[in-house]
């Protein structure tokens, strides 16, 4: 924030209400300043007041919303150059480009896959956001009719591809309410879409030759009173586009150039016909400043890759990756099934199911909420210890899943299986291996005491 706590304490109604949660409206201002609250939280900050701290708090990079509702993508708002600073905020897009010379039974299909390819890693689903609609035929009905089909299909998230005004136009009529990414405004047609993005409260996309090129149209845009853009810099050779985005970060961050403070557009679909190498182009814009990615198409070998870098990426580096407390079920395992337990570091949860997977023993698998600390860890800091464990183990209901009573930990926490003797009476306890690798021959071997 360019304001200090000081300076935005100022300009706050000085009441002490509590109603933002925060005892006190210095203590709200500290927040505000270190950006862990947000000026909304406050009910009677003045109209006056509300534009100074808003137009000081907005990120450099401005965030934009496309789509409508909870299923909507929200790109931009960065605040810093390299993730371990603090952390990226809102992860970049993935969208699938279909166009209006596919014939039917082609968009059903890649319709079909975009809607069914989706993977649960940590609690969290990745699946695609977007679908780009392109139009190729100059058919004003024929691409609002793939509008319709695409809406139909379950696709939210548009982007509208044309640089005819009356195209997009009929396009935009028959999704309005969707809110769809307009794409695109260069040189010639930059007042029209202006005015199609003005009047229907949709974000547009700005397409230049250059960087320069790019600055002037949104400065024009924006004079019009459009503010959610988005930047295709025009490059289509990795090189030139790498370091465009590059320069457009720093530019925004380092110089405050707000010309050039906007998401980007990012077309792998565009650079080669290597379905390989287009997803290679797409991972280099993941963490290097990619607002959305354009692909020609989605399968499981791109978007699984891709999704599981961006959730690596956009997470936050100062907190670990964790997952969700609770029972999981490995290999359909019934009442006779061995249970172990482990802490909820997410590298931990995927190295011992992958092992568990691999032996093909059903097994019951108990995830203790340790925050995100792996089991030495957590053990040193008082997480996963006994008299954590067993009040876990007595309400999580694994007692009714199971006929026997005997429970694995760790052979790294092999120090607690004493206390768990005494918290738990009705259990036994027993130590597993050390390393997840010799999980198989363990649970191979495994009887129930």
């Amino acid at each position: 924030m360019a304001l200090s706590g000081m300076d935005i304490f100022k300009l706050l109604p000085k009441t002490n209400c509590q109603e933002c949660g925060v005892p006190t409206c210095l203590a709200f201002a500290m927040k505000l300043a270190a950006g862990q609250a947000e000026l909304a939280s406050c009910p009677y900050v003045s109209e006056e007041s509300r534009a100074k701290l808003e137009e000081a708090s907005a990120p450099p990079i401005r965030p934009v919303t496309i789509g409508a509702g909870e299923a909507s993508l929200k790109v931009g708002g960065e605040n810093v150059i390299f993730r371990h600073e603090k952390t990226f905020v809102n992860k970049p897009g993935i969208a699938m480009l279909l166009t209006d010379a596919m014939d039917e039974a082609q968009l059903d299909d890649k319709l079909k896959r975009f809607k069914d390819l989706q993977y649960e890693r940590v609690g969290l689903m990745l699946k695609a956001d977007c679908v780009a609609l392109k139009e190729t035929a100059g058919d004003g009905k024929k691409f609002s009719a793939l509008v319709e089909k695409a809406k139909k299909a379950g696709a939210l998230n548009l982007i509208l591809m044309s640089e005819k005004p009356e195209i997009l136009a009929a396009a935009v009529a028959a999704c309005k309410e969707l809110r769809p990414l307009l794409y695109a405004a260069c040189n010639g047609n930059t007042d029209a879409l202006g005015k199609l993005a003005k009047e229907n409260s949709c974000p547009l996309a700005v397409k230049g030759k250059n960087l320069d090129e790019v600055a002037e149209m949104t400065s024009k845009l924006t004079a019009m009173g459009l503010k959610d853009l988005v930047i295709d810099t025009g490059a289509r050779e990795l090189k030139q586009l790498f370091q465009d985005h590059v320069a457009v970060r720093r530019a925004a961050l380092t110089s405050k150039f707000r010309p050039l403070g906007y998401p980007t557009i990012v077309f792998p679909c565009e650079m080669t016909d290597d379905p390989l190498k287009e997803t290679l182009i797409a991972s280099t814009f993941v963490p290097k400043y990619g607002g959305i990615l354009v692909m020609s198409d989605i399968t499981g070998q791109n978007l699984f890759p891709l999704t599981v870098q961006r959730m690596n990426i956009y997470t936050d580096p100062q907190r670990p990756m964790a997952t969700s407390e609770g029972i999981y079920e490995i290999n359909n395992p019934d009442e006779n099934s061995p249970v172990i337990i482990t802490s909820n570091f997410s590298l931990t949860y995927f190295i011992v199911s992958g092992e568990v997977e691999s032996s093909r023993v059903p097994t019951w698998m108990l995830i203790k909420d340790t925050e995100g600390l792996s089991v030495l860890t957590a053990w040193a800091a008082g997480k996963f210890v006994a008299d954590a464990i067993a009040p876990f183990v007595k309400k999580c209901g694994i007692a009714d899943k199971v006929k026997h009573r005997t429970l694995v930990i760790p052979g790294a926490s092999a120090s607690i299986s004493g206390e768990l003797d005494e918290e738990l009476p009705d259990w036994t306890i027993r130590i597993g291996p050390r390393e997840a690798a010799h999980l198989t021959p363990f649970l191979k071997n495994w009887k129930a005491e």
